[in-house]
């Protein structure tokens, strides 16, 4: 089956892109776009999402930002909501040796 032909993914863009800067906290939201296959724009809607709810913060360091993630943060589903975002970010941004 064509995973595009299925209409959704396990992931949401919001969590990719927490993944992406979980794995590179000084990233480009060019990049980022770039990795998700999403406009900059959706991009800095997220960050300001995830920035808002408290999962990250940004502080500008010359002409780059760089972010810090608030790992202990919890999952936003009810059904997950007792998680910390940390056990997610560790799943999937373990290199494959250490699973």
């Amino acid at each position: 089956m064509d995973p595009k032909s299925a209409g959704w993914t396990f992931l949401t863009n919001h969590a990719r892109v927490l993944l992406v800067i979980a794995r590179a906290p000084d990233v480009r939201l060019r990049d980022i776009a770039a990795t998700c296959h999403i406009t900059e724009r959706t991009v800095l809607t997220i960050v300001t999402d995830l920035e808002r709810d408290g999962y990250l913060s940004r502080e500008r360091e010359g002409r780059r930002t760089r972010y810090t993630l608030h790992r202990e943060g919890t999952l936003r589903h009810p059904a997950e909501a007792h998680l910390p975002v940390r056990e997610l970010l560790d799943l999937l941004t373990q290199p494959d040796n250490e699973r």
